[in-house]
């Protein structure tokens, strides 16, 4: 990730995580609306929203900016290419500021309050694990994916995170800029804000660990099986 044309990277990264928390956010405030309780229904309509707007938002912005949308992401490809710290901090701003500018146009859409904090408790140890999984899985993806089946990514990425909804038991977050921005919206899709540190340094480790495994498992073979 080189510095050349970062301002475009910047914006690029910034409108494309507003847009995915645009359809986070606002699919789980649609489906909640029309889903009359039913909770199963709701997160069903939530996971596939989200997994069809990731292979759009992934196609569109991963020629300008490699659609990272994930700090973590972000992070662990400048450790494999050796991208600058500039560059890394850049991105990570525009993903955050990105993320909660998609929640509050997300809010906008539907008539809600604008800003919200979240009620919904998201604090187990079960649910750590959760994000730890559901990040470890996510980085290892792309990181061996973007190396060996670059035109696939935004289809896999798609796939494991809207099966990651469901297989999960933190209905896969998997991205510290998405759970920060998802503790300003009381919807669905919302996380209480005491919560996040707990989410985060889930999906910190659990990148951390899919960085250094996948870094040795994708070593080049010295000898076929």
């Amino acid at each position: 990730m080189s510095d050349s044309g970062l301002g475009r990277r910047f914006a690029a990264e910034a409108i494309g995580t507003a847009l995915l928390l645009v359809a986070v956010v606002g699919s789980g405030i649609m489906a909640e609306r029309l889903s009359g309780g039913n909770v199963a229904l709701a997160l069903l309509a939530n996971a596939i929203a989200t997994g069809g707007a990731l292979i759009a938002l992934i196609l569109t912005f991963g020629p300008i900016s490699g659609a990272h949308f994930n700090p973590v992401v972000t992070a662990a490809l400048a450790r494999r290419d050796g991208g600058s710290a500039r560059a890394v901090f850049l991105y990570v701003v525009a993903q955050t500021g990105g993320a909660v500018a998609g929640v509050w146009i997300a809010h906008a859409m539907f008539g809600a309050p604008l800003f919200q904090l979240s009620r919904h408790v998201r604090a187990s140890h079960g649910e750590w694990l959760g994000e730890f999984v559901a990040t470890f899985g996510l980085v290892g993806l792309i990181l061996s994916c973007s190396r060996h089946a670059p035109k696939a990514v935004p289809f896999a990425v798609a796939a494991y995170i809207t099966g990651a909804y469901w297989f999960t038991s933190s209905t896969s977050f998997a991205n510290p800029a998405v759970a920060l921005a998802r503790a300003f919206t009381d919807s669905f899709a919302g996380i209480a804000v005491a919560g996040v540190p707990g989410f985060i340094a889930a999906e910190i480790l659990g990148a951390a660990a899919a960085a250094a495994i996948f870094r040795w498992l994708l070593q080049p073979a010295v000898n076929a099986l």
